[in-house]
């Protein structure tokens, strides 16, 4: 029969983790309430199975440690306070009860309970948990902080919502799709006095004539057995923010039942018997030029003036050029924590490139550029051949396409012909040395001597 010393009482209810270990504290088991902070931490649950604890941590030693105390002694440990630095440089503070478990009077093992806690100093391991854990909670992930800008344009936009936000104001967002209406419409809501409450989106593209009630205004069945009843999204975002996304692509047919609801500030549930008083603040955001939608008649008038009490327009990345560098960094900081790297920056011809490209995707194009250099990459410096190829060949530095000719020695110039056509096939295959030694037709091991002769790989 096995047992745990019954000296002290367990307080299960404080804790988030249980580790066993054997007599030579050696792993057992291990429950961790949340997987992500271990990944944080540099570990995956595997590595803990059948070895010592104690040799992930640079500062706890076997005569320190809990667990290795309690299986000397034979004593439990409650509520013991510990500061631990893992070897991957991670620190956090660690509050443990740790108890022997005892089979016929001989300590066969030990169970501790513990809790981890992160400082200030460490608030970057949460990072990847929530952008903004404060207020994940409401249904957003971005404030303000969120608006990436040096540019006079973003700046300027950055302090009307600053100024717009505290007021219950209706808001049109008028930009291409990827400059950051979203996340502009999400500081609205967490700058506003509704920040507490819901942050409902929607996309209208998904509403039809069959699911606009329903799905914006709830329905209520009456039937022989019963009712039964169903929120919708404007009910939903009772006490905080509705957000329609891109209004544009609401079937202008469709847009009265929608302006009734936000003029009278009331709706009625689909087969339901009363109204419903609204209370939720609504800010919509279109992707083309609303002047032109209302002349297509795309956008009905009455609706259009009754949302754009204030309309904040989002200039699109090609128009602001000297928010690329601070979008850049940031992305380079978000992806080092999601995919635990260390990438430093973009090398000089890369920077160029970034610079030069139009960005018709804007800010959420510049992201996935960014995304799949980071996949690319197998340095600490992100290079053209880790580049989009739709990147480098309207920037011109898909020189292969249309090369031209070499001027003065011709060693040089066969040199860079070379070059050129062996980073286009490198970035073609993905970074793969046996795809792109097929591509070339030459050796694997030609390949790589060319690809060190020509600093195309770290």
């Amino acid at each position: 029969m096995q047992q745990i010393d019954p000296k002290a009482v367990i307080p299960f209810g404080e804790y988030d983790n249980v580790l066993v270990v054997d007599d030579r504290g050696r792993t057992l088991y291990y429950d961790i309430a949340d997987l992500n902070i271990l990944v944080k931490l540099g570990h995956r649950p595997e590595d803990f199975l059948g070895r010592d604890v104690t040799t992930f941590y640079t500062n706890l030693p076997k005569e320190e440690s809990t667990l290795f105390t309690v299986l000397r002694t034979g004593s439990a440990m409650p509520n013991i306070v510990q500061r631990l630095v893992t070897k991957t440089g991670s620190e956090y503070t660690s509050k443990s009860s740790t108890y022997p478990i005892i089979e016929d009077q001989k300590i066969i093992g030990a169970i501790e309970f513990s809790t981890h806690f992160f400082g200030k100093d460490q608030l970057a391991l949460l990072e990847g948990f929530a952008v903004h854990p404060m207020y994940r909670k409401n249904g957003t992930i971005y404030t303000v902080d969120d608006l990436i800008s040096e540019s006079p344009a973003m700046l300027a936009v950055k302090e009307r919502v600053r100024r717009v936000a505290v007021r219950d104001t209706t808001v049109l967002l008028s930009g291409p799709t990827g400059t950051g209406k979203e996340v502009v419409a999400q500081a609205l809501h967490n700058l506003s006095r509704r920040f507490a409450g819901p942050f409902v989106s929607v996309d209208c593209g998904a509403i039809t004539e069959d699911t606009m009630e329903p799905l914006l205004f709830g329905s209520a069945n009456v039937t022989m057995e019963g009712s039964s009843e169903l929120a919708g999204l404007f009910e939903q975002a009772q006490g905080g923010t509705l957000f329609l996304d891109e209004l544009n692509a609401l079937p202008v047919t469709l847009q009265p039942r929608l302006l009734k609801a936000i003029e009278e500030k009331r709706i009625r549930r689909a087969g339901g018997m009363s109204d419903l008083i609204l209370d939720c603040r609504i800010i919509a955001s279109v992707n083309e030029n609303p002047e032109e939608l209302l002349e297509a008649g795309r956008l009905r008038e009455d609706l259009y003036y009754r949302l754009a009490v204030v309309q904040i327009d989002l200039p699109p990345l090609k128009e602001r050029p000297e928010d690329i560098g601070p979008y850049i960094r940031h992305f380079i900081h978000y992806y080092n924590r999601r995919m635990d790297m260390a990438i430093l920056g973009l090398d000089d011809e890369s920077m160029d490139a970034f610079r030069r490209y139009d960005w018709p995707g804007n800010v959420r194009e510049l992201r996935n550029a960014v995304e799949a250099a980071f996949n690319n990459t197998d340095g600490s410096e992100i290079r053209l051949a880790d580049l989009p190829g739709r990147l480098l060949k309207r920037t011109g530095k898909d020189e292969l396409r249309n090369p031209a000719l070499e001027q003065g020695n011709l060693k040089d110039a066969i040199d860079g012909y070379e070059r050129r056509l062996i980073e286009s096939e490198y970035l073609k295959a993905g970074g793969v040395l046996a795809e792109t030694a097929r591509r070339l037709g030459i050796s694997k091991q030609s390949l790589k001597y060319k690809l060190d002769k020509y600093g195309l790989r770290e």
